[in-house]
């Protein structure tokens, strides 16, 4: 007996990767098709097989999950990963139009024929003006950053670091996010060489982890540059909150507007990602001018394989438009273009899937809270990425990396040790 479920399982084909069918297809009245040991796919309602109709793809598929006309049984990034590797690590095409029709033939029958469905009720980017204008790369910020304060006090641990942590001893007891962490911002302090009285400029500070904690632990004089507002009023008050408002300087706007510069040490920590492709030599070009002669440089940035695309409709729509990676190697030769010297490049792809895993079961423990914070739709989008950016990182198709550079002065010197012996040792996790 065909069932709603075979039939639903033939209408979707052409979304799907040619082969086996990767997944177990649940219908909306029951019944099911598919290998009986796959993770499991529920269609809530023939809506989501009308919004690929209108709109086939990845964009169709993400909203149909966050409407919640689609939804899995059981874990999620399971379901992910059962897929891509169906895809043997490539997106699927695609559908002909022939292919469509036939689709539509098939969705008649199911009662899924109608009417464009309404876009989920979550924030969606509206992006306008110029690509990578002060004006439009503040909305940007703004789309993903100010969502609130206190969304993100429920994801990130109590430091409020928004970045890849680093795991010095992962799996001991009582260590966890934050401590992790924690050493990811001491890791970064000895790669500068941090001491008091230095001067330091964070571009693109988050909720000010790093600059605070340079101030607290290593005496330092900070300037936090952030173009959220959101995120500059919470440093300010933290800053007070600690005594630290005497060391911490929190300046609200663009990298392009930062005056002065003599700094000993820069950083910019997972903030190149949203310079843009054709501003990041200028962007580049900033930093060395920034930085005093010897003063050192660390750049903290997302990367993508050299083969793989990165972003993607759903991460443009919902999560963070404008955003560009590219290989790690091309963002070394534009940073190296400037006259900066690259003296160390460090990969934490596997330490970015662990974090992220962490942020996704925070998610997961505490749901009802997020849903009653931003709604279930802004839940369900923050459930697929950070899914969907676990896998990536997992399986290779991005990465995550440590530059350490220096501005030579006149005569070629960088003032650095011999060996990075001193970042790594004992007292990394204390």
């Amino acid at each position: 007996m065909t069932t709603t479920a075979h039939r639903l399982a033939e209408a979707l084909a052409p979304f799907l990767p040619t082969g086996p069918l990767p997944v177990r297809l649940r219908a909306w009245d029951g019944s099911e098709a598919g290998p009986d040991d796959a993770p499991t796919v529920v269609v809530r309602s023939p809506r989501a097989l009308r919004r690929l109709l209108w709109q086939p793809g990845e964009l169709g598929l993400a909203e149909a999950y966050i409407a919640g006309d689609l939804d899995t049984d059981g874990d999620l990034g399971a379901g992910l990963a059962q897929v891509w590797r169906s895809l043997g690590g490539r997106p699927s095409s695609r559908p002909r139009p022939a292919d469509l029709a036939r689709a539509g033939r098939l969705a008649l029958g199911l009662g899924a024929m109608g009417p464009r469905p309404k876009v989920p009720q979550a924030p969606r980017a509206a992006m306008r003006g110029r690509l990578h204008s002060v004006a439009r790369d503040r909305a940007a910020i703004s789309h993903h950053y100010d969502l609130s304060n206190d969304f993100y006090a429920l994801l990130l641990d109590a430091s409020m670091g928004y970045s890849c942590a680093y795991w010095t001893r992962r799996g001991e007891p009582g260590y966890g996010l934050a401590e992790a962490q924690h050493d990811k911002l001491e890791l970064i302090c000895r790669k500068l060489d941090l001491s008091p009285g230095m001067r330091l400029l964070d571009i693109g500070c988050g909720w000010g982890s790093l600059a605070l904690h340079a101030a607290r632990a290593h005496g330092v004089r900070g300037t936090a540059v952030t173009l959220s507002g959101e995120q500059a009023e919470y440093v300010r008050a933290r800053a007070a909150r600690e005594g630290l408002d005497d060391l911490v300087d929190v300046e609200l706007r663009h990298y392009r507007d930062i005056t002065g510069g003599g700094y000993d040490a820069v950083t910019t920590i997972e903030m190149g990602e949203h310079v843009g492709d054709s501003a990041y030599p200028d962007f580049a070009s900033q930093l060395h001018r920034l930085l005093r002669p010897r003063g050192r440089l660390l750049v903290q940035q997302m990367s993508r394989g050299t083969n793989a695309p990165g972003g993607g409709p759903f991460i443009e729509t919902y999560i963070a438009p404008d955003m560009h990676m590219r290989p790690v190697g091309e963002t070394v030769s534009l940073l190296e273009a400037t006259g900066l010297e690259v003296r160390s490049v460090e990969s934490l792809r596997e330490h970015y899937a662990w974090t992220i895993e962490a942020w996704y079961r925070t998610l997961e423990e505490r749901w009802k809270d997020f849903t009653g914070l931003v709604g279930e739709p802004t839940a369900r989008v923050w459930r697929l990425y950070l899914a969907g950016s676990e896998l990536a990182f997992a399986q290779n198709r991005m990465g995550v990396d440590q530059i350490l550079l220096v501005r030579p002065d006149d005569r070629g010197e960088a003032s650095l040790p011999a060996t990075p012996a001193a970042w790594y040792g004992d007292g990394a996790g204390t």
